[in-house]
């Protein structure tokens, strides 16, 4: 396995340190550098994920890394441009689409090597939409987080097999055992939910984003209870503080769909495990394309039955089965954006005995815990680097040769 010969000091440009999929992939890059013996810069606006890159022997630097304005993307780009060369930056590397601009030109003025990794699949529905996209494909090396966003770079922006990179983010899945959740930890949860011993939890994790799809679970709700189901509660558990017009949005059709009583919106908890372990289903309704969904990882560590819609879960997570192999399911799959098809989903579930419930969870932390292996992700992370410092140092004017994927 390839590695770097020698100690780098790496600029990571992300919109914030805060939640969400690239947020957590620059920490987590940033503890994969630290650990082994390089130093991670961090520019972004900050966030309360920030202090963990400080704690892992990284730097943060403030810098208003989140905005689209043309004008401040300019500015950035000449203040990373001093940024690389008075810290002696060896290589960039780009989370996120503005800073990746910013990044992406200070590193050809500066002649650094320029990585760029896709996390979620990006909305393309415009020439110049998919022109801004387009940065994250400019990498000399380009991560994909799963399988499928690799497809879908390659198909939308030509990146080339020698350039692309799949390599799963670095998951902290350890607290995530059902083995090792007390009864009272559970009943807490409930109880801050205002859930009774006996009735069934569906949970919805996930920041209240509408590509992550509540719209579609409060529907599934809806078409639940006018089927007759009433011992069911959907707890939609995620972060939003009611600042996004889409919560706005959701709360009208709670109260339109007459679903207020057996739908609860809720700020996220403080013990996820627990959240999860209190669920009779785990429900990741997305209707835009992800990589790995963090929440649905540790739904499956935690052995919960899970419904994923097919743009929730790739085969990294969720294998494709014919109806002959359904008994090795690790979850089960419905169309994106289909109501009915969730409700269809949750009412199999809900109706399976519980020795198959408990099969399907096992089979489920099974295969999430064989494929997010943390020294696989590390090792094909820091023989990325080697690649692209490798090529740099021979004095390549081009792309590295045989960036790849990882093996």
């Amino acid at each position: 396995m390839l590695r770097p010969d020698r100690p780098l000091t790496v600029l990571i440009t992300v919109p914030t340190l805060d939640l969400g999929a690239a947020d957590e992939g620059a920490v987590g890059l940033a503890k994969i550098l630290a650990e082994a013996g390089h130093r991670p810069i961090v520019a972004a606006r900050g966030g309360r994920l920030a202090h963990l890159v400080a704690e892992q022997g990284g730097e943060v630097v403030s810098l208003d890394t989140a905005t689209r304005n043309p004008a401040v993307i300019a500015r950035n780009a000449v203040a990373l441009r001093r940024l690389i060369v008075s810290r002696g930056c060896d290589v960039v590397h780009a989370h996120g689409r503005a800073p990746g601009w910013s990044a992406w030109l200070a590193a050809r003025t500066t002649g650094k090597p320029f990585l760029a990794t896709c996390h979620t699949g990006f909305r393309d529905q415009n020439l110049l939409k998919h022109w801004y996209n387009g940065v994250m494909a400019r990498g000399d090396v380009v991560i994909a987080a799963s399988e499928r966003i690799a497809e879908l770079v390659a198909e939308r922006h030509h990146v080339p097999p020698d350039r692309l990179a799949v390599i799963h983010p670095l998951l902290d899945l350890d607290g995530f055992d059902p083995a090792g959740i007390a009864p009272e930890r559970v009943a807490v949860v409930r109880a801050a939910w205002g859930v009774r011993p006996a009735t069934r939890v569906v949970l919805v994790p996930g920041r209240i984003l509408r590509r992550h799809g509540q719209h579609v679970a409060v529907g599934a709700a809806r078409r639940l209870k006018e089927s007759g189901i009433s011992d069911v509660v959907f707890v939609l558990d995620g972060e939003d503080g009611g600042r996004s017009r889409y919560s706005g949005e959701l709360w009208d059709l709670v109260l339109s769909s007459g679903t207020a009583d057996i739908v609860r919106i809720t700020g996220p908890g403080t013990d996820a495990a627990a959240s999860l372990a209190a669920a009779s289903v785990v429900v990741c309704p997305s209707v835009q394309l992800e990589g790995i969904f963090r929440p649905l990882a540790e739904a499956m560590a935690m052995a919960r039955p899970v419904i994923a819609s097919d743009l929730a879960a790739g085969p990294d997570l969720v294998p494709v089965l014919s109806a002959s192999e359904e008994d090795r399911a690790t979850a089960l799959r419905c169309r994106a954006g289909d109501d009915a098809a969730l409700a269809a989903a949750l009412v199999r579930v809900l109706a399976l005995p519980e020795p198959l419930r408990h099969a399907m969870g096992q089979r489920a932390r099974a295969r999430v815990l064989g494929a997010f292996d943390r020294a696989r992700t590390v090792e094909q992370t820091l023989a990325a680097y080697a690649r692209v410092t490798a090529g740099a140092s021979a004095g390549s004017a081009g792309r590295p040769p045989a960036a790849g994927m990882p093996s």
